[in-house]
């Protein structure tokens, strides 16, 4: 039975920049990841492949809050879901970390604040080549740094519609972008602004996922091993209850335990509390760092829906997702409330189209459509809620009791944004809001906080009922603004591998 200093579980954006953070100080560390490398092919750029398909989506099946299955959108490979994300890393707001008003209830304060994190919010975009334009837009919280790299501009088409919302008033502002792409001198440059971005893998490796950013880095040193295709299935206590010993892992049928000093969980808001869940012995019966009775409770999603605007002219642009808007963050001259972020999303083809129409629309109206669309990304924040939870059926299933909250400020939010583009010139919209099986957003499990009896971990991301336990994916946030949680889940890695180097001596 092998012993380390780490094992690190998962890795995806949280357990990847643990491992990039302390794979330098020589500790012997192993990454367990259940997935292996999604494989460099013609599929990746297939959007048959994608949207139809469904390739690289795991194959099993949840439960939703009636017992009805669903396919969820996830993937389980090394760099997890980052590896078909759309690469937009934004920072959460500054106010989003203290208590904020909504129609539909309060978005609960932080007991961090925004200045705690903004060092580590500089290192993440650092390590993600963040490329961005400081100072375009009213919400932008204070930076001490500029981005790392200039920002990706507009093509012909997507500044037109910039321009055209600027003269409505609206503060358009270039997304801030984790890709590996040289703006001054595109012909040698490894990205090259292709159609397939966003939600594709990259079959270049020109996209900064958790993988190139951190985990290929990790892996580099000789300190620091990754196995892959294997499953870990429980985590095991020693016999007083107060520490992770082992871990019990499954590959290709058969089983195995490894042994560490610390435990870093990391498998993705949803399965690291799946995981805590298994665990559960007579010590934990209600699961491991559970006393509270809060893990898998509080899941937030964020509201999302998919607007695609049709106008007159045609939208020849290649690589779209350039352009956001964050004017109606925190609420607009008609809402008190906030609403939330505006983004493009990767440009449509027919078959994204296809997913969103009645089967009798013929393919060549829809590839008129798609010749025609501008398509947004709109994003509502999603409040907690102790009832929105994990849990597993007795024959082991994963159940998702989930109800959305704060749909009428996303419904407004959505009818609003089309009133603006009905200005500049789009006649017709198909919209579609975004359905539970898109677990991207996934956060809010294993909230933290100071509190043992309201919370789950401490302000380290450390379990309260376990002494060498950390999770450091999305589950610890306690609400999750507007943006893509991403940005947040890396910084607070960061954060938490400098209080782990300190402690790991």
């Amino acid at each position: 039975m092998k012993h380390y200093d780490v094992i690190i579980i998962g890795a995806g954006a949280g357990g990847g920049t643990v491992a990039y953070s302390l794979a330098p100080t020589g500790k012997r560390i192993l990454i367990l990841e259940r997935g292996g490398y999604l494989p460099k092919e013609d599929d990746n750029w297939n959007p048959d492949a994608i949207f139809q398909g469904r390739k690289y989506q795991i194959p099993e099946k949840w439960l939703n809050k009636d017992n009805n299955a669903f396919l969820p959108q996830a993937f389980y490979n090394v760099g997890g879901n980052t590896k078909v994300y759309g690469a937009a890393l934004q920072r959460m707001r500054e106010a989003d970390f203290g208590e904020v008003k909504h129609q539909d209830g309060i978005s609960p304060a932080w007991q961090l604040s925004y200045q705690d994190i903004e060092p580590y919010y500089t290192r993440a975009e650092s390590i993600f080549k963040i490329h961005g334009q400081k100072g375009e837009e009213p919400t932008e919280p204070p930076m001490s740094a500029e981005y790392p790299f200039s920002p990706l501009p507009h093509e012909p088409r997507m500044q037109e519609v910039a321009d055209d919302l600027q003269k409505l008033g609206l503060h358009p502002h270039h997304l801030t972008l984790a890709v590996d792409r040289n703006v001054e001198d595109p012909e040698n440059s490894p990205c090259i602004r292709c159609a397939t971005c966003d939600p594709y893998p990259c079959k270049i490796d020109a996209k900064m996922d958790a993988q190139k950013a951190c985990v290929d880095p990790a892996t580099e040193y000789e300190n620091v091993e990754l196995k892959i295709n294997t499953l870990v299935t429980r985590l095991i206590t020693d016999e007083s209850g107060t520490k992770v010993k082992a871990v019990e892992v499954e590959t290709d049928g058969n089983q195995e335990q490894y042994t560490a000093d610390t435990f870093i969980l990391s498998c993705g808001s949803i399965n690291s509390a799946v995981l805590l869940l298994k665990s559960a012995n007579n010590k934990h019966s209600n699961g491991l760092a559970n006393s509270s009775g809060m893990v898998g409770r509080n899941l937030m999603l964020h509201n999302h829906s998919t607007l695609i605007a049709i106008a007159d002219k045609l939208n020849p642009t290649t690589f779209q997702k350039t352009l956001g808007f964050n004017d109606f963050y925190f609420g607009s001259p008609e809402h008190d409330y906030p609403l939330g972020q505006i983004q493009m999303t990767g440009k449509s083809q027919w078959n994204r189209l296809a997913i969103f129409s009645p089967d009798s629309v013929p393919k060549p109206t829809l590839e008129y459509m798609a010749e025609h669309s501008v398509d947004w990304w709109l994003t509502s924040e999603d409040l907690p809620d102790p009832n929105n939870r994990i849990t597993l059926t007795e024959s082991g299933k994963i159940k998702v009791d989930f109800t959305p909250n704060n749909l009428k400020t996303h419904n407004d939010f959505l009818n609003m944004w089309q009133g603006y583009l009905r200005k500049i010139g789009f006649f017709m919209f198909m919209s579609k809001k975004v359905p539970l099986s898109a677990v991207w957003h996934q956060v809010g499990t294993c909230k933290f906080g100071s509190d043992p009896k309201t919370t789950v971990l401490d302000l380290n991301c450390r379990t309260h009922d376990l002494e060498n336990l950390y999770v450091v994916d999305g589950s610890f946030f306690p609400s999750m603004g507007a943006v893509n949680p991403t940005l947040t889940i890396v910084a607070n890695a960061l954060r938490v591998s400098d209080h782990l180097k300190n402690s790991l001596g």
